[in-house]
C-alpha cells in the first residue's frame, strides 16, 4: 500500500472510530439524562462499552508506523473534552451525569481523565501487536467495570482487608479482564497482529489476577482504580510478556 493510500485509509478509519465513539457516548449520556439506569450503573456501562468497542476498530487501520497515532485521536479528543469540562471551561451536564460518581464536574479530572489517558497511551505506544495494550484496556474497561456491577449486586461477602470490596466483585473482575483479553487475543490473531499461544493466555491470567488484587486494596479507592489498574497491567504485563 502506498503512503498516500495508507494516509487516506487511516484518516477514514480514525473518522469512523471517532464517530462511533462519540455516538456511543451520546447514547449513554442521553440515557443518563432520561434516568433510564441508576447513575452508578450508567457510568459503569460507559466504562465497559467505550473501550471494548474501540478495540474492535483497530484492524481498520493500516500497517503504517503512524497508524496508532491516527487511532489514538478518538480517545485523545476525549482527554481534551474531560479537561475542558473538568476545569469548568465548558459545560455539559449530560457528560457529568454519565461519567461522574456524585454529579460533580471536577470528578472528570480524575477517573474519566485517567481512563481516556490509559486508552490513548496504550493505543499510541503499544498498539495492536502488543499484549500489553490488550491487557491494559481489557482489565481497565471490562474487568473494573464488571467488578463494580457484580460487586454491588452480589457482593455480600466482603474482603477481610477491605470491607468496601467483595469476593464476588474481585472474582468478576478477574474473569471479565481475563476472558476479554483472551477474546481480543483471538480477534487480533485472526488478522495476523499477534501470535495466539498458551503462554500469552497464561500471561493474561497473571495480569488479570494482579489487577483484581490491586483493585481490591484500599489504596485503589484512595488513588483511583482507573489509575492503579492500568499501571498494574503494564508493570505485571511487562514482566510476563
Amino acid at each position: 500500500m502506498s503512503l498516500e493510500s495508507a494516509v487516506v485509509r487511516d484518516t477514514a478509519a480514525a473518522a469512523l472510530t471517532a464517530g462511533v465513539a462519540l455516538a456511543l457516548l451520546r447514547f449513554w449520556e442521553e440515557l443518563a439524562k432520561r434516568g433510564v439506569f441508576e447513575q452508578v450503573l450508567n457510568r459503569k456501562l460507559v466504562h465497559i462499552s467505550v473501550g471494548m468497542v474501540f478495540l474492535l476498530f483497530w484492524p481498520l487501520f493500516s500497517s503504517g508506523s503512524y497508524a496508532p497515532f491516527f487511532a489514538a485521536l478518538a480517545p485523545g479528543i476525549n482527554i481534551i473534552r474531560m479537561l475542558l469540562i473538568g476545569l469548568g471551561i465548558m459545560r455539559d451536564e449530560s457528560v457529568v451525569k454519565s461519567m461522574s460518581r456524585h454529579g460533580n464536574y471536577r470528578e472528570l479530572l480524575k477517573g474519566p481523565l485517567y481512563y481516556a489517558c490509559t486508552i490513548t497511551l496504550a493505543t499510541a505506544i503499544f498498539w495492536r501487536t502488543s499484549p500489553l495494550a490488550i491487557a491494559a484496556i481489557c482489565n481497565l474497561c471490562a474487568g473494573d467495570g464488571v467488578a463494580d456491577i457484580v460487586g454491588r449486586q452480589f457482593g455480600k461477602e466482603k474482603l477481610p482487608y477491605n470491607p468496601s470490596k467483595s469476593y464476588a466483585g474481585s472474582l468478576a473482575m478477574f474473569l471479565a479482564g481475563f476472558i476479554s483479553s483472551i477474546g481480543y487475543m483471538h480477534y487480533y490473531h485472526s488478522f495476523g497482529f499477534v501470535e495466539e499461544s498458551w503462554f500469552m493466555a497464561l500471561g493474561f491470567s497473571l495480569v488479570s489476577l494482579a489487577t483484581a488484587f490491586v483493585e481490591s486494596l484500599p489504596i485503589s479507592s484512595e488513588l483511583d482504580d482507573n489509575l492503579t489498574v492500568p499501571l498494574t497491567s503494564l508493570l505485571v504485563g511487562g514482566l510476563v510478556f
